[in-house]
């Protein structure tokens, strides 16, 4: 029996070990032959022995995530745990998101483990809720682990180009450099969860897009990942629009904040309109965040409350 592990963002040398020390000790323990290449490691032998070398390649890399480091003690502890068929204790209830250099991506309150529930449901999720509440972040983490399980093959970003108190035309540059701004926190949670080179790479072949909402027009997008951030401030014409850009083995989520609205006619707001049309939709998962779920500088928490009163 063959199988293939992906070791997301993890770096491969740390799992592996000091001259493959920890690669070492698992093919000593379990009778197979272990290859890593790049971040791939592909086990080789009787369907039972891989079956425990996949569960401590796992667990190690679920150390790594606590500890930013996988030992040959800790290696050889998860070994002699497997081998005698017991289950390694878990340290936290969260589920991982994605593994990435700096940790595992998790759910950080209750809000954000109903938006992961909600993701793993439903093929398209709207999630709302004010600033802070990891929204954005949470959905372009979702979308890079569907892209490195092979989910998808692609992940498009996208966001509406709406001035919020300086106009486009008053802008320095030429209309890239006009956009970008607009499209600076899809490019922000992308550089936090993909390495530069990586992401330099995939956007240079257009397997990840971060564009403004008007790109989007008569395309359809097959195989991929589409998140339409800040829908507040889409019209409801727009946000038809977007939603009926989904093709076959695609996913979507979208995320958006009422109590920030940039659009001249707020009643036009296609966030609004969405949400009364599409709950009933099976396939179609509302999440709402609030201020129990900011996850930003502890004083975000109490000026969202402020301004609520």
């Amino acid at each position: 029996m063959k199988k293939k592990i992906d070791l997301q963002e993890i770096d491969p040398i740390s799992i592996a070990g000091v001259a493959d020390e920890n690669l070492k000790i698992l093919e000593e323990s379990f009778p197979c032959q272990i290859v890593l290449r790049g971040s791939d490691i592909t086990l080789e032998g009787k369907k039972s022995v891989i079956a425990q070398a996949s569960e401590t390649i796992s667990e190690m890399m679920k150390t790594y995530s606590r500890k930013n480091q996988v030992t040959a003690g800790d290696v050889r502890s998860l070994v002699a745990l497997i081998s005698n068929g017991e289950h390694v204790e878990s340290l936290s209830d969260e589920p991982v998101i994605l593994h990435t250099r700096q940790g595992a991506v998790t759910p950080r309150s209750d809000g954000q483990k109903q938006f992961y529930e909600a993701v793993q449901k439903d093929d398209m999720v709207f999630a709302i809720g004010p600033a802070g509440t990891g929204k954005t972040f949470l959905a372009v983490a979702f979308a890079v682990a569907a892209y490195k399980n092979r989910r998808v093959k692609r992940i498009i970003l996208s966001r509406p180009a709406v001035e919020a108190g300086e106009r486009l035309g008053f802008l320095p540059g030429d209309l890239k450099e006009k956009i970008d701004p607009y499209l600076t926190p899809l490019y922000d949670a992308l550089n936090e969860l993909m390495p530069a080179v990586n992401l330099k790479s995939l956007l240079s072949k257009r397997t990840v897009e971060v564009i403004p909402l008007a790109y989007m027009r008569g395309r359809t997008l097959d195989n991929a990942f589409v998140i339409l951030d800040e829908a507040q401030n889409c019209s409801a014409m727009q946000m038809k629009m977007f939603l009926t850009r989904l093709g076959p083995n695609s996913r979507a989520i979208i995320t958006g904040d009422k109590t920030q609205m940039d659009i001249p006619d707020k009643n036009d707001s296609g966030l609004l309109q969405a949400e009364q049309i599409l709950k009933k939709i099976d396939g179609i998962g509302f999440v709402y965040l609030d201020e129990s779920d900011v996850v930003r500088h502890r004083l975000v928490k109490d000026i969202i409350k402020a301004y609520n009163l």
